[in-house]
């Protein structure tokens, strides 16, 4: 079985190089995912994924989350709005991927 290189053994988020890979810049969010989902697969080389849906999602969404904190400068209330999020469900984000000062 394949592991999840984040924080599968251990309960607690750490920076982990990506298993996925984009080759082409400039092309859709899409086909960039698709693409990257395409290669992580060729490399599992028939064994089984663990926690897909969960990997995926934090690979879009920690980029996601430090691009709008950054263009927000921080504030969390604005960030949410952003996001469409209530603020809690934002801090619970945060504190996941361990973006809480």
């Amino acid at each position: 079985m394949a592991t999840n290189t984040n924080s599968e053994t251990t309960g607690s988020p750490q920076k982990a190089v990506s298993p996925f890979t984009v080759a082409h810049k400039n092309q859709p969010l899409h086909d960039s995912v698709r693409q990257a989902l395409e290669s992580y697969f060729a490399q599992l080389k028939g064994q089984v994924p663990n926690n897909l849906y969960e990997l995926v999602l934090a690979e879009v969404e920690v980029p996601l989350l430090e691009a709008v904190m950054e263009y927000t400068k921080g504030n969390q209330s604005r960030a949410a709005i952003l996001l469409g999020l209530s603020r809690g469900t934002l801090r619970k984000k945060l504190k996941i991927y361990g973006m809480l000062d």
